[in-house]
């Protein structure tokens, strides 16, 4: 019976994507906003629920910790498990707002949020400029994309060969499938997760270890069926769009949220400051140069990011059990990977150059 809920959640899970790609994509027309912007906004906002509510729950509860680590460990796997397994399955073209604004907006907001824990706590007043700040950031990226709308109903025309009607109806039909989407995809995570966890334990694995893994995932689920299934569909704007609005939305709203209803704020461990928010950080300028070369994550930065994940992931699991290879794992794990990195970053670069030469092939 678990198995069975274990698959239904899944279907539900990807059914649900597929609805909010659709009606995503089609509302932005119809409201004269770009498939990315709706990426970074209503499609990245809905699919961080999980993340919302988890955190919100947390604090309210006086689970700090599970609040702060829940929005920096979804930002980490945002980029580089979600980004990756797209990036695998169809290299993703970058829009160039992601790298003028978006990008650099999402790296100064993590480099803001380490500074604000510097005393070891997000409080109120942190809580209401983080929150403030994620109502401009969305007044003026829809202000700034429906200045676009003649440019984007033409796009849309030379996709789908056809131009979408501004009724009631279809507005109506595509709100429908928006919603519809989206709450399948938080009921499909849920049952996805619940029934997961129930396996696991089953088959021994310690509550430690699924809390690293499965519950972690579980609140990015959305966001991962969300972005895959865009990246197979052709929606490159909105998987990439949704990953980068995700982080935004997680750091600037959750963690606003979080600050404002804690009555002392949310405390921030010694160990989120010194080793989770700095790779939090490290990911999301990772991203500017990954992004920049040739306006392409491609298959070669899709394999970096999950190599990446999967090390940090073995490292948390290694220092959560207090195992004694910790600090030799993690040594080897930093000198392989920043060598590993520095060197795809230069090849990508190479091929920026030669695709600049010849221009029309992506790898």
């Amino acid at each position: 019976m678990v198995v069975f809920w274990l698959i239904l959640g899944l279907v539900i899970l990807t059914l649900g994507a597929e609805f909010l790609v659709k009606g995503a994509s089609k509302l932005a027309v119809i409201a004269g906003i770009s498939p990315l912007v709706v990426g970074l906004t209503v499609v990245a906002f809905g699919t961080s629920a999980p993340e919302l509510v988890v955190s919100v729950q947390a604090t309210l509860a006086g689970q700090s910790d599970i609040a702060i680590g829940n929005v920096v460990g979804s930002n980490i796997l945002n980029v580089l498990f979600i980004l990756g397994i797209s990036a695998l399955i169809v290299p993703l073209r970058v829009a160039s707002q992601l790298i003028r604004f978006d990008v650099p907006l999402m790296a100064l907001l993590s480099v803001i949020v380490y500074v604000m824990a510097r005393d070891k706590a997000i409080g109120m007043i942190d809580g209401i400029l983080l929150f403030a700040g994620i109502l401009a950031y969305t007044s003026w990226t829809i202000i700034q994309s429906r200045r676009e709308q003649k440019e984007i109903q033409q796009e849309f025309e030379g996709e789908y060969g056809v131009k979408e009607k501004q009724t009631a109806a279809s507005i109506l039909t595509n709100i429908v499938m928006l919603a519809a989407g989206l709450g399948m995809l938080i009921l499909g995570a849920q049952w996805l997760v619940d029934s997961a966890i129930i396996i696991a334990k089953h088959l021994g694995v310690s509550e430690l270890v699924i809390g690293l893994t499965i519950i972690a995932l579980g609140t990015s689920l959305p966001e991962v069926a969300t972005s895959i299934v865009a990246a197979i569909r052709g929606e490159r704007d909105i998987a990439v769009g949704n990953v980068v609005g995700s982080n935004i939305f997680n750091i600037a709203c959750v963690l606003g949220l979080c600050g404002m209803l804690g009555q002392t704020g949310v405390a921030v461990s010694d160990k989120a400051l010194s080793f989770d928010i700095p790779i939090m950080i490290a990911v999301a300028v990772l991203c500017i140069p990954t992004f920049y070369t040739g306006y392409t994550i491609t298959r070669w930065n899709g394999m970096m990011f999950l190599v990446a994940y999967a090390l940090y992931t073995i490292y948390l699991i290694l220092d959560a059990t207090d195992s004694p290879s910790k600090e030799m794992f993690g040594k080897v794990a930093l000198w392989g990977a920043i060598p590993l990195g520095i060197a795809i970053l230069l090849v990508d670069l190479v091929r920026d150059r030669q695709t600049k030469h010849n221009p029309g092939k992506i790898a």
